[in-house]
């Protein structure tokens, strides 16, 4: 098999194996219920809505027959006791994974302003956790110094298993912000974060509504593409991955998984992944 008939079969496999991530919004439980029983879906949290309407979310999903993946936010934690009854609701539902991520909140609740303190403090006792995710900023963050970015990643990995990347539309910044990692002693597995296919003019409109606007802005600078956007043109998540080639299929590089920011376009999320992924029709 050649270079591209590689590429073309790491991205059905990525995108048969992807999961999706749901934000708890009113109608979220019961858009859920299009994703195939026992795929990946992972539940946001955000200070609007409270890590209780998180768990709330993530338990009716375990009820449903998912793989379960909460986020939960360092800001959104006051204290130990409330990390410690966060993870375990958690063990109560057969919930073995989290992704971890520092959060929108101006203000910390508590004692926790970033990830990495949270990573720590579940290092010190029994949680029962066995797959723990961060995220990673390809295209850099808007208040965080690319320096600072790197030293954070290089603290969590001590505590992790895979990174997440944020929203990145570019195949060539993604692929070469890899390599620079990679480079750096970043050895955690990437899940690639995609959004998922709609118009990319209620793609921007929603991005920025849920508060990654900050990619968006970035495209300003890559190929004219944002301006592609408020033309109302297409976008087609698995155009990004082709367009990482060979990078998909070499080991060293550690690309594991795909992580679908579905914004809730649930139905077209799955449509699209079954599509891809060359699979039957998914339930009704």
């Amino acid at each position: 098999m050649d270079s591209r008939g590689s590429a073309c079969e790491a991205v059905r496999s990525l995108v048969a194996e992807a999961g999706i991530e749901v934000i708890p919004l009113r109608g979220a439980q019961t858009k859920v219920r299009a994703i195939p029983a026992g795929a990946t879906v992972t539940v946001t949290c955000s200070p609007r809505f409270g890590l209780q309407r998180t768990l709330d979310h993530s338990a009716e999903a375990v009820r449903a027959g998912y793989r379960v993946v909460p986020h939960l936010a360092a800001r959104q934690v006051a204290r130990e006791s409330d990390l410690r009854a966060f993870v375990g609701r958690l063990a109560e539902l057969g919930i073995t994974g989290l992704y971890v991520i520092g959060g929108d909140a101006e203000e910390p609740a508590g004692e926790y302003r970033e990830a990495a303190e949270i990573l720590e403090a579940l290092a010190g006792f029994e949680h029962g956790l066995t797959s723990i995710g961060v995220a990673c900023y390809p295209e850099g963050h808007p208040k965080i110094s690319d320096e600072a970015l790197l030293a954070a990643l290089r603290r969590k990995q001590s505590h992790a298993h895979y990174m997440v990347s944020q929203l990145c539309f570019d195949p060539v910044a993604l692929a070469g912000w890899l390599r620079r990692m990679r480079a750096e002693g970043v050895t955690l597995p990437l899940h690639i974060g995609l959004a998922s296919p709609m118009n990319t003019r209620k793609l921007a409109e929603l991005s920025l509504r849920i508060g990654v606007g900050n990619s968006l802005r970035y495209l300003s600078k890559q190929h004219g593409l944002f301006s592609s956007m408020l033309l109302g043109g297409s976008y087609r998540p698995e155009e990004l991955l082709l367009g990482m080639g060979d990078i998909l299929t070499d080991p060293e590089m550690r690309v594991n998984a795909v992580h679908m920011f579905s914004f809730n376009q649930i139905d077209t999320t799955v449509a699209w992944q079954q599509r891809v992924a060359g699979e039957p029709a998914a339930r009704a």
